[in-house]
């Protein structure tokens, strides 16, 4: 399995972007699959989660209702809507995937058994 994350950049404040994530190997029907990001000295933290089939998501308290999750399952392709950036927002995003995680897991880095290399958000003022 490869995840090959993509779209990173340096935002403004309050800007926008969009990251993406290509996933290949397998079929990812059983899988729940998201993000999550890591800033210098600081721990990892979830981003966020979608269930490939069906498509219900979860998010982390630190981005609900700025950041979305969506998938294109013809083209195996996760994204990562990302409004209102701020300073904190700033981080390496990683993209996961993990085989058949309840709900209440989904949170827990442990639990993903693929993990793509990365992709640097920069927000400046």
């Amino acid at each position: 399995v490869q995840l090959q994350a993509s779209g990173g950049g340096l935002v403004q404040v309050g800007g926008s972007l969009r990251l993406s994530c290509a996933a290949s190997g397998r079929t990812f029907n059983s899988y729940v699959m998201g993000w999550f990001r890591q800033a210098p000295g600081k721990e990892r933290e979830f981003v966020g989660a979608i269930k490939w089939n069906g498509g219900s998501t979860t998010y982390g308290n630190a981005v609900k209702g700025r950041f979305t999750i969506s998938k294109n399952t013809a083209t195996n392709t996760l994204y990562l809507q990302m409004n209102s950036l701020k300073l904190e927002d700033t981080a390496g995003y990683y993209c996961v995937a993990g085989r058949g995680l309840i709900t209440s897991v989904v949170s827990d880095p442990t639990k993903y058994d693929y993990w793509g290399q990365g992709t640097l958000v920069t927000v400046s003022s």
